[in-house]
């Protein structure tokens, strides 16, 4: 009988999972790494300005100035929050690309969409409980404080595994590459001077 060379037929390569931003948003608290697995190769920019444009809009309304505004002309006072949501969309693309800049330059090797809309994400997603809370209640209260070093805290653990994932860094030069930007953005956003 003869010997044939035919290869089996190649089945087809299954199409990604599609990435709902709920899926993408929520499910960094409860299983980050596999939600960063899964988004490894995606750049995500509509979660990632939804998300700018969010949390600009609640740190507008948890300033006094914005209700005092509000009570001259609420229209202004739309405006000043449009305005300051746009500036944290661009504040917070320009940290990531610093932020992917900085890998590269410590030896990493991954994409720049991924990292970059990611690094948004998982900042203002890790962001949010502070904000909820800081929109109700007065800046320096112990809740608002106390949940700004928890979600500190787990967003640049998050960030960490972003880059070491991404970037495929050892531990400690992601730990390098997230620092500086992080802590400045801790410092000025979720304890800025006179909250205390």
């Amino acid at each position: 009988m003869p010997l044939t060379s035919a290869s089996p037929p190649s089945t087809p390569a299954a199409k990604p999972r599609k990435l709902l931003w709920h899926r993408l948003i929520f499910g960094l608290w409860y299983r980050p790494v596999e939600v960063l697995d899964e988004a490894r190769d995606r750049g995500v920019w509509g979660a990632a300005a939804f998300l700018s444009l969010l949390c600009g809009a609640l740190g507008t309304l948890a300033k006094d100035s914005f209700w005092g505004q509000w009570d001259v002309s609420p229209v202004l006072a739309l405006e000043a929050m449009a305005i300051w949501s746009v500036v944290m969309l661009l504040a917070s693309l320009m940290l990531g690309a610093v932020t992917h800049a900085i890998a590269r330059r410590l030896g990493g090797n991954g994409r720049f969409a991924p990292t970059a809309s990611l690094f948004v994400v998982l900042f203002w997603a890790s962001d949010l409980p502070r904000l909820a809370l800081d929109t109700w209640l007065p800046a320096g209260s112990v809740p608002v404080r106390a949940a700004a070093s928890v979600t500190a805290a787990f967003g640049c653990a998050l960030a960490v595994l972003l880059i070491r994932g991404q970037h495929h860094l050892p531990t400690h030069r992601a730990v390098a590459a997230v620092s500086i930007q992080m802590l400045a953005a801790v410092a000025l956003l979720k304890f800025p001077p006179g909250s205390g």
